[in-house]
């Protein structure tokens, strides 16, 4: 479901943080300081500041610099994402505890989503400059922090491995019962010309032997033969039915396999348009620096 976002509101200055023994049981909480000690939790609180977010307001948006990483200490926020059709929709909700914007913080890279806060918040700020500091006086804490971010490399890469991309047959193979094998067994020798070869030569034998017979079992009009082949027809039809279903079954696990790699093929192609768009920003932006630049050395000369 897409949502309207409100317009963006200024945030509040971020004040000084004063430590306190709640602020260090919540930074143990958090993945990703939670490799670090007493000490340097102790440090990284001295850096990092308090932040008010009233109910409403936007924290940041898709595409903003990444130049802060927050910590929810209280009330909640939600996460939405921009789709290429321009629609808003809602990712996920964080809660006190949870962490905002540590991908784009680490990497540096513009941010990923856009998060409006759904309550009244009280944030931790922990600025990205803060962070050369911080890892200068304690430099195996960047090591702690590139541990945390490679196991949630490996989860990441596990989602990975359960791809869109599936083998259909598969898919269906996993999902068969013993009742749904025998009846396409079932069905696909009664639909096959070796089927209809035997079953015609014992249907011709059957009329041979008791036309030759002098006593025949099953004489003419073959009665006997008649009611083995109503028999049989009563029961060969419910187990086509029941193949016949598992063909529909089939057909939708098709569909529901295209619209995943659908999917995975737009969300991909809208990801590779951001970044174009980013390129385009970031090269006029370049491209404007260096005019103001020459104008600016134009204007000095004499």
């Amino acid at each position: 479901m897409s949502e309207e976002l409100p317009v963006n509101m200024p945030l509040p200055e971020p004040l000084p943080l004063e430590v306190s023994e709640q602020t260090m049981e919540l930074l143990t909480e958090v993945p990703i300081f939670s490799l670090l000690d007493d000490r340097e939790r102790s440090d990284l609180m001295r850096l990092m500041k308090s932040r008010t977010l009233a109910a409403g307001v936007v924290l940041f948006r898709t595409g903003d610099a990444a130049d802060s990483l927050y910590v929810i200490c209280k009330g909640s926020v939600d996460v939405y994402v921009d789709t290429y059709e321009g629609e808003r929709l809602k990712l996920l909700e964080l809660e006190a505890g949870d962490v905002v914007g540590e991908v784009s913080f680490l990497d540096g890279g513009p941010r990923a989503a856009t998060v409006i806060a759904t309550e009244d918040c009280d944030l931790l700020e922990f600025d990205r400059t803060e962070l050369y500091e911080f890892v200068k006086c304690h430099p195996h804490a960047a090591l702690d922090l590139l541990t945390v971010m490679g196991k949630r490399l490996r989860k990441t890469d596990q989602l990975l491995r359960n791809r869109a991309t599936k083998n259909l047959n598969e898919e269906e193979e996993e999902q068969l019962t013993f009742g749904d094998r025998v009846s396409d067994r079932v069905a696909s020798f009664g639909g096959s010309w070796p089927f209809i070869i035997m079953f015609l030569s014992i249907m011709v034998i059957w009329v041979i032997v008791n036309q030759l017979l002098h006593m025949p079992f099953d004489p003419y009009p073959y009665i006997l033969l008649n009611l083995f082949l109503s028999m049989l027809a009563a029961l060969q039809a419910p187990v086509i039915m029941m193949s016949q279903n598992r063909q529909t079954e089939k057909d939708r696990l098709k569909g529901d396999l295209d619209y995943q790699v659908d999917l995975k093929a737009e969300l991909e192609i809208a990801h590779l348009h951001t970044k174009v768009d980013q390129i385009y920003e970031n090269m006029q932006a370049y491209i404007s620096q260096r005019e103001r630049a020459r104008r600016a050395d134009d204007s000095d000369a004499p």
